[in-house]
């Protein structure tokens, strides 16, 4: 009788083994005729020629060779609103079948934790792909421009362009001015990075806060090899050591208060360059472009790529950013609200 039980029960786990086997091809071979012969739009809230466009543009190159059925991935820019356009569209409108990714500010998963008009979304309800690296934020000032230090900043009239409430930009120029008391004005309304560059060039505004180092090395290498900016300020949740002479701004921070409002404030520096699917993507498919992003960040052409354009890579999983959204979120609410007060919004 127990030799037959035990007979019945080897069988019965086999079957099962064999089940759950088949259900798994079948899952992938679902994925892959799904993703054959399609074609997935990838959403970048920024105007063409910024960072972030940099980064989703490569991204995209290289990553449906990873995603089963190997579909064409095209770029698709939607500036607007700092990217809460982008955002709102991913969450909201966009289509929910994984054939639609995106990439939006840094700093956007905490707009609504910060209450920002319109940002009507929960942050963790994305489906997060990952970050593909962590950065550094600055300000820096064209050389023309009388600002050339921190210390400036505080005597002379410091004109920062920006892209739109809640951008990076914006953030980051309020931050400085009510943080600190730096004496900032900020220039609004560009459509990215890449604009407020130009304005900077042509003397439009003196600079800009909230631009990634990355950015400058990967995009305007000039700037640095020329000495054509001066970098007034690092911000991140460590010091950057390829700067080891800029001001660093948890450093100078006179309270363990203001401190802590500044890790809030900087910890979107850890996932700087982040990508999403919209909620809602079946499981299956979800995976898989989860798995495709994290195979991307390993993969040597794409390495190489990256590695020539002077692009970091230093990724963050999915699952990670949503650990990292869940602490900041957790923060107690009277932090918060100075924070919010201090940002901007």
């Amino acid at each position: 009788m127990l030799h037959w039980l035990g007979r019945n029960i080897a069988i019965a786990a086999l079957c099962a083994t064999t089940l759950s086997a088949a259900v798994s091809v079948a899952r992938a071979q679902d994925v892959e005729s799904f993703y054959k012969r399609k074609t997935i739009n990838v959403v970048i809230g920024f105007s063409p020629g910024g960072g972030y466009d940099l980064y989703a543009r490569v991204l995209a190159r290289f990553m449906g060779q990873h995603i089963p059925g190997k579909p064409t991935i095209v770029p698709q820019n939607m500036p607007g609103a700092g990217t809460l356009r982008a955002a709102m569209y991913l969450y909201s409108i966009a289509p929910k079948d994984g054939t639609v990714i995106g990439t939006f500010s840094r700093s956007m998963p905490m707009a609504p934790l910060m209450k920002l008009p319109g940002a009507n979304f929960d942050a963790m309800k994305f489906t997060w792909l990952g970050s593909i690296t962590k950065d550094t934020v600055v300000c820096l000032s064209w050389n023309t421009s009388p600002v050339k230090s921190w210390d400036d900043m505080f005597k002379t009239e410091y004109k920062a362009g920006g892209e739109g409430k809640g951008s990076d930009p914006d953030v980051y120029a309020t931050l400085i001015k009510k943080a600190f008391g730096a004496k900032v004005k900020l220039v609004t309304g560009y459509p990215g990075s890449a604009d407020i560059s130009l304005a900077m060039e042509r003397g439009e505004v003196d600079g800009l806060c909230g631009i990634s180092y990355s950015t400058i090395r990967s995009t305007h290498p000039a700037w640095i090899r020329d000495k054509q900016v001066n970098i007034l300020v690092q911000g991140a949740l460590e010091p950057d050591p390829l700067m080891p002479n800029v001001p660093f701004m948890i450093d100078l921070a006179k309270t363990e208060q203001k401190k802590q409002i500044l890790r809030v404030s900087l910890a979107s520096q850890a996932m700087a360059r982040p990508f999403v699917a919209p909620p809602g993507v079946p499981a299956d498919r979800a995976q898989a472009l989860q798995k495709a992003f994290d195979e991307t960040m390993k993969d040597p052409d794409f390495l190489a790529e990256a590695k020539k354009l002077g692009l970091d890579v230093n990724p963050m999983a999915g699952h990670q950013v949503v650990d990292l959204l869940k602490q900041v979120y957790a923060t107690p609410e009277d932090v918060l609200k100075e924070t919010r007060e201090l940002m901007g919004y």
